[in-house]
């Protein structure tokens, strides 16, 4: 028999991506629902460490929808990767009477709940948050969607003053292991060339391209990249390379960074936070523990934690020849 769930412990870990705060409020409110109560957990596992937890209710989460980051706070936790660090942490959780967690976080997070529940058999459930889109069993995580039309919103500005200046602009994009972002953002911004970590284009490749569209008239190009592309040490590296060879380009720079974090979460993220928050909440009330909710063929779906942590997100094949074509 399942233990019964009284008070759900909710955190925020890693990275932060927009759509963090919806789903905690989908969380609090689905406790609330369901006669539980609902403990949020600061600076993620460091504040479980050290028990910084606060009750929550429905009226604690108003006007968080549209706000990007985290109420709850980030923070990375070197002493919950040690025994004596978890120890602590779930000394203070059985304190505070909390019985099961739910965990917004990308494969960092999911690690540390997977270890914690097998070290304590405490039940948790993960929720994706992160805006690189690289968790195995979900089409979307929390922050990409957003991310996506803050790239494109940027890319569409850069445009007009590469345009204005006959300019070719290298626009470096977050995506450390996976080009999601970079594929999807320059298929929707009209780049030129994507360069992404999955597919190893190439100097020569890369300024074929670049002469083939000064050839047909283009008088300006825009290049997305991923941060983790392999083409080049670093983009500035690759922008010397490629001045070096035409000379005919006025080659310019622009690094996104954390901005692509930022800002206000799209309906698409608020929605998808809301869904996967009661899916998780739900799912802990019917004894489940050890998955990660996420979307599957519009459908929300659950997916074996350590699936999700070793799983590998695939590139989709279809949008790398829509990419060739539409570059024509």
């Amino acid at each position: 028999m399942p233990k019964t769930i009284k008070k759900v412990g909710v955190l925020t870990s890693g990275g932060d991506s927009p759509g963090m705060n919806a789903a905690i409020r989908s969380v609090v409110r689905t406790c609330a629902y369901h006669n539980i109560e609902c403990i949020g957990i600061y600076r993620g596992y460091q504040g479980m460490i050290e028990g910084d937890f606060k009750e929550m209710g429905p009226r604690s989460v108003n006007n968080i929808v549209n706000k990007g980051g985290t109420i709850l706070k980030s923070a990375r936790s070197l002493e919950f990767k040690t025994p004596e660090g978890r120890k602590k942490a779930h000394e203070n959780l059985t304190k505070a009477g909390i019985d099961a967690l739910v965990v917004i976080g990308g494969d960092g997070t999911f690690t540390g709940g997977l270890l914690f529940n097998t070290e304590f058999n405490f039940p948790v459930m993960g929720i994706p948050g992160t805006i690189d889109n690289d968790i195995f069993g979900t089409s979307h995580t929390l922050g990409y969607d957003t991310a996506l039309n803050t790239v494109v919103d940027v890319i569409d500005k850069i445009r007009d003053t590469a345009s204005s200046h006959n300019r070719l602009f290298f626009v470096e994009v977050m995506g450390r292991d996976a080009g999601h972002i970079a594929l999807n953002a320059g298929i929707g911004a009209g780049a030129e060339e994507i360069l992404i970590p999955e597919e190893d284009l190439g100097l020569d490749r890369l300024l074929e391209s670049l002469q083939k569209s000064k050839a047909s008239g283009k008088s300006s190009s825009i290049v997305v990249i991923a941060e983790g592309d392999k083409i080049g040490k670093n983009v500035f590296e690759l922008k010397d390379y490629v001045e070096a060879n035409l000379p005919e380009y006025d080659v310019r720079v622009s690094v996104l960074g954390h901005m692509q974090r930022g800002g206000s979460p799209s309906c698409f993220d608020r929605v998808l936070a809301s869904r996967l928050g009661v899916k998780a909440v739900e799912s802990l009330i019917e004894g489940k523990s050890n998955y990660m909710v996420g979307l599957q063929n519009d459908k929300v779906s659950l997916t074996p934690l350590e699936q999700a942590i070793k799983g590998k997100t695939e590139i989709d094949r279809e949008l790398l020849r829509v990419s060739d074509i539409m570059s024509t």
